[in-house]
């Protein structure tokens, strides 16, 4: 178990990412890819992250150098998710070669100890070696990880929207209290399931961001260094992918039924966040309707769900906004779809440290 210590300061101090914090997502990935735990939540990912890592010659690589630094298992170095990253790839990458010669060699002798570190791992205290090796991060990030940047900042947007009705609903509390199943609220701490007993973590009056993770899976992970900028790495929740939709003339059957009032109306409502049973009172129609349009939507692709708790919050992904603006444009103004005249919107209703870094049993 984490245990997270808040005072009023650090209450009022707390952020959650606005976009996937790259370096965190390049290790939970690389993780994905040493597993065959939770595959199926990222099937196509790895299907095609695979054949990308192949064809830019990178297979040598992930195996011999990443691999080793980010193994899934009880620590990684914490000087590879510096918090800069959560300004892009580019400012994790300058971080990472900020860093002072004598901390990456501490890191890498935690490494070494705990997990084993490769030989070769102490010569990124030079900065011509860490340079090389940022570049292998950086090849790695553009075969495998940037052709899917919109679906994750889907993901993360959706999060974001529920984590702001988390806050208007019940405050600050209610909004740590919803973050994850493994994650418990009780003043003035919060309660992280954590694979080591005893971690504790006071804020002092920092803060805390909350890093939504796509790629990360089971326990939440912060940094191993209690004087660093704090932040907690938490995983998306994932739903099981319905069955391929069938094709039709070479176009798939979700997007060919897309067509239609109803759905237009739920295509509409999710441009803010909406629930299944907002979505039915939008369009007008009971909640299994609501909810078989939803899977309409997704299987197109032009919306995301997320669920949290009993609750599924739809939002759209870049494709379906592209998709509602064009129709909105043709169709005069906001509120509109083509002709169809849409019900308004619906009010909100109330929804009902890595350890050293962080486990003795695999990390992500």
């Amino acid at each position: 178990m984490l245990r997270v210590h808040f005072s009023d300061a650090d209450l009022a101090r707390i952020q959650v990412a606005a976009a996937p914090d790259p370096l965190w997502e390049i290790a939970a990935s690389l993780h994905r890819l040493q597993s065959r735990n939770g595959r199926w939540a990222h099937a196509e990912w790895h299907r095609a992250a695979r054949v990308r890592i192949r064809a830019a010659g990178l297979d040598r690589a992930v195996r011999n150098v990443l691999f080793p630094l980010f193994p899934r298992a009880a620590y990684f170095p914490d000087f590879l998710t510096p918090f800069q990253s959560s300004g892009g790839l580019d400012a994790g990458i300058e971080a990472i070669l900020a860093t002072p010669s004598r901390r990456v060699l501490d890191e890498v002798a935690i490494l070494d100890r705990v997990v084993g570190a490769p030989s070769w791992a102490p010569r990124l205290a030079d900065a011509g070696t860490r340079a090389e090796f940022t570049r292998v991060l950086r090849a790695y990030y553009e075969a495998a990880l940037a052709p899917h940047a919109e679906h994750m900042q889907a993901r993360i947007d959706a999060e974001r929207s529920a984590r702001c009705r988390g806050l208007l609903d019940g405050g600050v509390e209610a909004m740590l209290e919803g973050l994850n199943p493994g994650i418990r609220w009780k003043r003035p701490t919060l309660h992280v399931r954590y694979p080591v007993e005893g971690r504790v973590l006071h804020l002092n009056g920092r803060g805390l961001k909350l890093l939504p993770s796509y790629f990360l899976r089971h326990n939440p992970v912060t940094l191993a260094d209690p004087e660093l900028p704090p932040v907690l790495c938490y995983p998306l929740l994932h739903e099981p992918a319905a069955p391929p939709a069938d094709a039709l003339d070479g176009a798939p059957r979700s997007l060919t039924a897309l067509l239609g009032r109803a759905r237009a109306a739920a295509l509409c409502a999710a441009a803010t966040g909406a629930t299944t049973g907002e979505i039915a009172r939008a369009a007008g129609v009971s909640a299994s309707s609501a909810s078989r349009h939803a899977t309409a939507l997704r299987d197109a692709g032009l919306i995301t769900s997320s669920r949290h708790a009993s609750t599924v919050l739809h939002t759209l992904t870049p494709a379906g906004a592209s998709v509602l603006g064009a129709v909105t444009l043709r169709g005069g103004g906001p509120g509109t779809a083509g002709d169809v005249p849409l019900r308004p919107p619906p009010p909100p209703t109330p929804s009902r440290h890595r350890s050293v870094r962080a486990s003795a049993a695999p990390k992500g």
